[in-house]
C-alpha cells in the first residue's frame, strides 16, 4: 500500500508540471488572440475551450471543483464536470480559464490563464458565488488579521505586528462600488490603499511579495474560484488567508448544503481552502507584475508562466519558445 501511494505521489509530480503548463499555455495563448477587441465573452469562451481540450489530454480522473459556473450556467468547465482520460489518479482542479476578462478585452495589464490541481477531497468544493476574503504574507502569528474585524482593527493589528505605523500599511483592494465601506475603514486607520480593476489572484500573492509589490494585505469580496486559487498559491510562497462564502439567499444556502457545506457563515482557513499537495499554474495574458504577457513573432509564440507548489514551497518560471511554423495550434 505504501509503495502504491508512492507511485502515485510520483505520477501526479510528473503529470503536474509541464503538462499543467501547457494546459493554461494554451488558455493564455487562445485569449491573447483576441487582447484588446473589446469581447470579454469570447475571449473568456477561447480561453475555456483551449483549457479544457488540453485538460482532457492529460492522464487523470479529474473533477472541476471551481469552475466557469454550475451545470445550467456554463456549458464547459462547469462545477462537477468530469476531465482528463480517466485512467490515471483522482484529483480536484479549480479553473480560471481567463481571469481579468475586462483586462484582456481592454488589453491592460494583468490578465492570467490560471488552475489548481489537487488530490481529491483537498479544494473546497463550492457554488460559483462572491466570497469575503483577507489575506497576508508570512511571518505573523496566526491570527493577526480576521474576517470578523473591522478594517480598522485589522490595519492597526497588522502595522503592530510589523512593527510600523498604520500609515506604512499598504492594502490592496478590488476597485468596487462594494468595497467602499472597506476603503474608508483603513484610510480612517491611517493606511494607502492602492485600487486593482481586476485580477484578485494575483492580488492575494502580492501580499507574499511585499518587498517587490509593496502590498501588505488584500482585502475585498471577490469570486470563490479566485479565492481557492489564491489559497493554493499562497500556500506556496506563505502567508495566511481566510474566505468566507456569500450565501445570501435561500437559493445560494441550498446549493451550498447539496455540496456538503452545511454552515453558511463559516471562515475557511487557507489550508481549509486548498489542503494537501497543491499545484497552481498561471501563465500570462497580459503582462504584468508577475507574468509577461503572450508575445507573437513572425515563426515564434513566447509564454511566461509560474508554477506554485505547496508540498515543496517551490514557484518555478517557466519561459516558453512555440515553435510551430508561427502558429500555436491548438487542435
Amino acid at each position: 500500500m505504501a509503495d502504491l501511494v508512492i507511485k502515485q505521489q510520483d505520477i501526479i509530480e510528473r503529470i503536474l508540471t509541464m503538462e499543467l503548463v501547457r494546459v493554461t499555455e494554451r488558455a493564455a495563448v487562445a485569449a491573447a488572440h483576441l487582447r484588446g477587441r473589446g469581447d470579454e465573452k469570447a475571449a473568456d469562451q477561447a480561453a475555456v475551450d483551449a483549457m479544457r481540450r488540453e485538460l482532457n489530454r492529460l492522464p487523470i480522473d479529474g473533477t472541476i471543483v471551481i469552475g466557469e459556473g454550475e451545470r445550467d450556467e456554463a456549458p464547459m468547465l462547469f462545477i462537477g464536470e468530469r476531465v482528463g482520460t480517466m485512467t490515471g489518479p483522482k484529483v480536484d482542479i479549480a479553473v480560471d480559464p481567463l481571469e481579468g476578462t475586462t483586462l484582456c478585452a481592454k488589453d491592460m495589464a494583468g490578465s492570467v490563464a490560471v488552475m489548481a490541481v489537487a488530490q481529491a477531497g483537498a479544494l473546497l468544493n463550492a457554488p460559483d458565488v462572491y466570497m469575503e476574503k483577507i489575506a497576508i504574507g508570512p511571518g505573523y502569528p496566526e491570527g493577526v488579521v480576521d474576517l470578523d474585524m473591522t478594517p480598522e482593527e485589522n490595519v492597526r493589528a497588522l502595522a503592530k505586528a510589523k512593527g510600523v505605523t498604520p500609515g506604512e500599511i499598504t492594502v490592496l483592494i478590488l476597485d468596487r462600488e462594494r468595497h467602499q465601506g472597506l476603503i474608508d475603514g483603513c484610510r480612517r486607520a491611517g493606511a494607502s490603499v492602492r485600487m486593482i480593476t481586476d485580477g484578485d489572484v494575483a492580488g492575494v500573492i502580492y501580499c507574499a511579495q511585499t518587498a517587490i509589490s509593496g502590498v501588505d494585505m488584500y482585502m475585498g469580496t471577490g469570486g470563490a474560484p479566485e479565492g481557492v486559487l489564491a489559497a493554493g498559491a499562497l500556500r506556496c510562497v506563505g502567508g495566511q488567508m481566510q474566505g468566507r462564502l456569500v450565501l445570501d439567499t435561500p437559493e445560494k444556502i441550498e446549493r451550498a448544503r447539496s455540496m456538503g457545506i452545511t454552515d453558511p457563515k463559516r471562515k475557511y482557513t487557507m489550508k481549509e481552502l486548498a489542503n494537501g499537495d497543491v499545484i497552481v499554474c498561471l501563465t500570462g495574458v497580459t503582462d504584468g507584475p508577475l507574468v509577461q504577457g503572450v508575445k507573437f513573432g513572425k515563426d515564434i509564440i513566447n509564454t511566461d508562466t509560474l508554477i506554485y507548489r505547496s508540498v515543496t514551497g517551490t514557484v518555478r518560471r517557466i519561459g516558453a519558445e512555440h515553435r510551430e511554423m508561427g502558429k500555436f495550434r491548438l487542435d
